[in-house]
């Protein structure tokens, strides 16, 4: 396993970091036990970040994932956020805020996080995030339940715009590098550096379209580009290599991320992600997808208030 610095906290974090989604059953129905198990092989092959939510199962994903790290929390850097709810349900007022991190400790059977962020900031007004939610933040810090506080979120020229107004400790984009996105190069990689804060990829399979699996019926991606996954799919067999491992093993090679976080919660899949560490993506390959994604390349949809699309 690599291991990165995380901006200025002084963390390091795998390069792979473990996305507990799907624990909370939001792909499929899971085994839970199988995601328990997909945890310990986790931590036992260098795997040290692990990245959740209360949005996530509504809950569900941050008990499974409390339990899974029972008698192993101090092996590991945990990660949750507040703000985001469920599907609709956004509160990002300090009231809510205070409430919803000490349920979150509650569920992942801790007495603080090492990481706490907003989630999905684009959906609310930037007023109340700048004005309550990240003041809460601070405080939530101060007492010692965060260690380090940030922010995520899908625009990512929104997610520069604020770190030029407050000065975060991690960014989360997701979606916006991968095989079929590259603009986290714009604005908040150069950003990150010249800041100092962290900066965490999400989401490298562009929510499956990079990989074998069907596509979930509410997937948002324009047509065109969920088109590519039957395209790549057959280049990556020509190349008798997997089209996930190439996605990943891409988005890991990104030099001024310190994660990218891929959605897990069974043992087959957390071992062949951990192969692809000792991956290489085969000469010539990469040059024929960025050919055959050209026509679609950055074509993302959008989410939030459309003020906050920027």
């Amino acid at each position: 396993m690599e291991y990165r610095k995380l901006g200025n906290t002084g963390l390091d974090l795998s390069i792979l970091g473990f996305g507990a989604s799907p624990m909370g059953d939001v792909f499929n129905v899971s085994d839970e036990k199988d995601g328990y198990r997909a945890v310990h092989y986790a931590i036992d092959h260098g795997v040290n970040f692990f990245d959740v939510s209360p949005f996530y199962g509504v809950t569900l994903a941050e008990k499974r994932l409390g339990n899974a790290l029972e008698g192993k929390r101090d092996q590991v850097i945990l990660a949750t956020k507040c703000g985001r709810y469920d599907l609709q349900e956004f509160d990002f007022s300090e009231k809510r805020i205070l409430k919803s991190v000490d349920e979150s400790l509650s569920r992942l059977k801790t007495d603080y996080v090492d990481l706490l962020q907003l989630h999905d900031i684009e959906f609310v007004d930037k007023e109340q995030i700048l004005n309550e939610a990240w003041p809460t933040l601070i405080k939530l810090k101060e007492s010692g339940k965060a260690r380090f506080i940030g922010i995520t979120g899908l625009p990512v020229n929104y997610l520069a715009e604020i770190t030029r107004i407050i000065a975060v400790d991690t960014v989360l984009s997701w979606a916006h590098y991968n095989l079929l996105e590259d603009e986290i190069n714009r604005e908040l990689v150069p950003l990150s550096k010249e800041k100092g804060f962290g900066l965490m990829n999400a989401a490298p399979l562009m929510q499956r379209i990079l990989s074998d699996a069907p596509l979930p019926e509410w997937h948002r991606s324009p047509q065109a580009m969920k088109d590519m996954q039957s395209q790549l799919l057959s280049l990556c067999a020509q190349y008798g290599v997997k089209l996930s491992d190439v996605a990943i093993r891409y988005a890991l090679d990104h030099p001024d991320i310190t994660t990218t976080i891929v959605g897990m919660c069974d043992l087959d899949t957390i071992t062949q992600n951990v192969s692809v560490l000792d991956f290489r993506i085969p000469d010539g390959l990469l040059e024929e997808i960025e050919t055959l994604v050209a026509p679609v390349k950055n074509q993302m949809w959008y989410e939030g208030k459309t003020e906050n699309n920027i």
